[in-house]
């Protein structure tokens, strides 16, 4: 699986970036058709109410999906994102098995 991260308005944090692959790779080895993840943080100054923006796009066989998460911190932006992401691979992997019997 191939992993991408793009930054807006904010530098490249190579710790944050580990973090995100953790979690990644963890739902990578329980849903192994995930082919690739882009991984997208933003810095919104303005938003007082969180403002660390995370947003994971997987590609799988058929259509793509995606979550994000604005939390006050990319560490928990990046938790949410996670969690969305499994329940929307387990839906998921139920169509792809009941596609192939």
């Amino acid at each position: 699986m191939r992993t991408f991260f793009e930054y807006r308005n904010s530098d490249s944090i190579p710790n944050l970036e580990l973090f995100a692959l953790k979690k990644i790779r963890k739902l990578a080895d329980t849903y192994p058709f995930i082919i690739r993840a882009d991984v997208f943080f933003k810095r919104e100054i303005k938003n007082m109410d969180g403002g660390y923006i995370c947003g994971i796009r997987l590609s799988l066989p058929g259509p793509r999906i995606y979550a994000s998460s604005d939390e006050f911190s990319f560490e928990n932006a990046i938790n949410n994102t996670i969690s969305d992401l499994k329940d929307q691979l387990q839906k998921r992997k139920v169509k792809l098995y009941k596609s192939l019997t």
